[in-house]
């Protein structure tokens, strides 16, 4: 045997020994914490603590070198996994873009809000138009004294597209621009995906027309948006949001070639927007595997060269929250950082009160613009993430991530495509229930209590200051909704008696004994807008004074599973004679199996009880 063989056997049979040694260890460790014993464990017990992503996606509690895959394709290079630009300025990083003319129908204020964000950042420029926002007419005035060939330029304007396509296409043609194949202007066409999530568009022909128009520019002119986030704001998941944005990517490229575009240019015409969430792993994963699927469609068309289409992350609504929406500038942070690694072209943060209507109360719209630019401006100008194309190459779990997620995006295209296509599956409604049984999962986990939301399920603060109603219907399937509209209707009671809906904890023991479950248990009624008082340590003598006193009609037993087992019941008596109408416990059932009648509790608070259906019904007993 060759020296060199040799020395390679023997460091495959240290590694297999040291891993074995340490699979060992992980066995020692579960079987302690789950009072088993080590020979009832799997032969691979590490694989007990995976988890598994909405997308069926198995994520591992450790990577290591078993997980190499071999070296990827440099930038620029199909398939485009390490970025679609191989030149892209390294000092500037990606494109920092932000959201203008939303609300705002003066053309003069939206260019002075424009040109204030480029001097002090804004490097992409992405305009709403229509409806109530800028009208078209206005278009010139607002982009006067941008700079086209620095700037980018993204219009989103329903189904005033056309007009405001040819609006900014006669800017381009009188505009003074040293070299026109600098200037990157998209028009924004989303026919497709706002047949999906019921936004105005304009129609498939019309966008078609405009492309065919914007083939012949000597800009880099996209007429068409492929608007993953309708996917991810109906609920989707990461695989969900890439295949279906694929997907309908597919049927775009069919009607731009039966048109009598070439591939190549039909590819030309197609930019996607996808979300980014403050889950950063699988973002960076997304961003990666969403380039390695469309050029996977690219190759299959004939022309690989062409599919990097660019990607414009945008922070995501969804995850953003009502309540302390402070909470929200970490999300939007992780959720831009995700983005910036993952090799988005341009990244739009949205403000951290933007779940809000009106934004937050006390916060102008300049200041929560202002931290929105200036989240990206930190980790481009401070963190320096923009200095290296794709960070995250080599790193095994995001290697894996990124195939797996690839894998199974690729799977649910030709899931939609088996059906007909994009406009089959979204006719048929396939397409919307697939995203909804993933809502439901996730909506699950979340009233669960398995996922948590600062600020919402977890460590709510009730002393915040009440929203004002709102009638307006909801666009997006935010994640802590279910809690929140808990909290309004909190609100609302406090708005009518003064005072929020109050449950009386009833600690047994010393504070060592009960605290753990009084912290649990107020934290959990405060996520329904259940205000709690703790008188401390009551005995039976004391507890008919604590009804009293605090006039409570509701009541959480709290203390460990021993002091239960000699106390609970009669507390429960206790409590009852004093006036309670409903006695839970902080705690599950076990010690009440045989008990009956007055001395059982009427319900069980444990980590496991689905929380919205268990405040739905305490707030209504209460009158809420």
């Amino acid at each position: 045997m060759p020296i060199a063989s040799q020395e390679d056997a023997s460091q495959d049979a240290a590694s297999s020994s040291a891993y074995a040694a340490w699979q060992k260890a992980v066995a020692g460790v579960l079987a302690k914490s789950r009072r088993v014993d080590v020979a009832d464990l799997p032969a691979d017990p590490e694989h007990l603590l995976d988890s598994t992503t909405y997308d069926g996606v198995t994520v591992s509690p450790l990577y290591g070198t078993r997980d190499e895959v071999p070296e990827r394709p440099l930038p620029g290079v199909f398939p485009f996994v390490r970025g679609r630009d191989a030149t892209r300025d390294v000092n500037a990083g990606w494109k920092v873009s932000a959201r203008f003319g939303v609300g705002q129908t003066d053309p003069e204020a939206v260019n002075t809000s424009i040109l204030d964000g480029l001097n002090n950042g804004v490097s992409a420029v992405w305009l709403r138009i229509g409806g109530g926002d800028l009208p078209v007419d206005g278009l010139a005035r607002a982009l006067d004294g941008v700079l086209f060939d620095l700037a980018p330029v993204v219009l989103d304007a329903g189904d005033e597209t056309v007009a405001a396509a040819t609006a900014i296409l006669s800017v381009l043609d009188t505009a003074e621009v040293t070299d026109r194949t600098a200037v990157q202007v998209r028009l924004g066409g989303t026919p497709l995906t706002s047949a999906f999530s019921g936004g105005q568009s304009a129609t498939l022909s019309d966008v078609v027309t405009l492309a065919e128009h914007a083939v012949r520019r000597p800009e880099t002119v996209r007429a068409i948006t492929v608007d993953g986030t309708a996917f991810h704001n109906a609920g989707a998941g990461d695989a969900q949001e890439v295949g279906a944005a694929v997907a309908a990517g597919l049927d775009y490229l069919r009607a731009l070639t039966d048109a009598g575009l070439s591939v190549t240019d039909a590819l030309g015409q197609i930019e996607f927007r996808f979300a980014a969430t403050d889950d950063q792993f699988q973002t960076i994963a997304k961003f990666r595997a969403a380039r390695v699927v469309w050029a996977r469609v690219a190759q299959v068309c004939g022309s690989p060269s062409s599919g990097g289409a660019p990607q414009h992350a945008v922070t995501s609504e969804a995850m953003m929250a009502q309540r302390d929406p402070w909470v929200n500038m970490l999300r939007t942070t992780l959720a831009a950082f995700g983005a910036g690694v993952g090799g988005a072209d341009a990244v739009t943060v949205l403000p951290f009160d933007v779940a809000i209507d009106g934004g937050a109360a006390g916060v102008s719209k300049t200041f929560a613009a202002r931290i929105a630019r200036n989240t990206q401006l930190l980790l481009l100008e401070e963190s320096h993430l923009g200095r290296v194309l794709d960070p995250g190459a080599g790193s095994w779990y995001i290697e894996t991530l990124t195939d797996d997620l690839a894998a199974k995006a690729w799977e649910f295209t030709q899931q939609l495509e088996s059906a007909g296509g994009y406009r089959a599956s979204l006719d048929s409604g396939a397409l919307a229930s697939a995203i909804a049984e993933t809502a439901e999962t996730r909506a699950s986990d979340i009233a669960h209590r398995r996922t948590p939301l600062t600020g919402v399920n977890e460590f709510p603060n009730l002393a915040e200051a009440p929203l004002p109603p709102s009638t307006a219907t909801p666009r997006v399937k935010r994640y802590g909704a279910a809690f929140e509209s808990l909290r309004d209707r909190s609100d609302a009671y406090l708005a009518e008696h003064d005072a929020r809906p109050l449950a009386l904890l009833a600690p047994l023991g010393s504070v060592a004994e009960h605290n753990v479950r009084t912290t649990f248990a107020a934290n959990l009624l405060a996520s329904g807008g259940i205000h709690t008082e703790n008188p401390g340590p009551l005995t039976e003598a004391t507890i008919a004074e604590a009804v009293r006193t605090s006039g409570a009609r509701i009541a959480v037993i709290c203390g460990t599973d021993k002091r239960y087992a000699d106390e609970a019941a009669s507390a429960v008596s206790s409590l009852r004679e004093a006036g309670i109408e409903r006695v839970l416990l902080a705690g599950p059932d076990k010690i009440f199996t045989d008990v009956t009648g007055s001395a059982r509790p009427d319900g069980f608070l444990t980590a496991k009880v689905d929380a919205v259906a268990v405040l739905t019904e305490l707030l209504e007993s209460l009158g809420a």
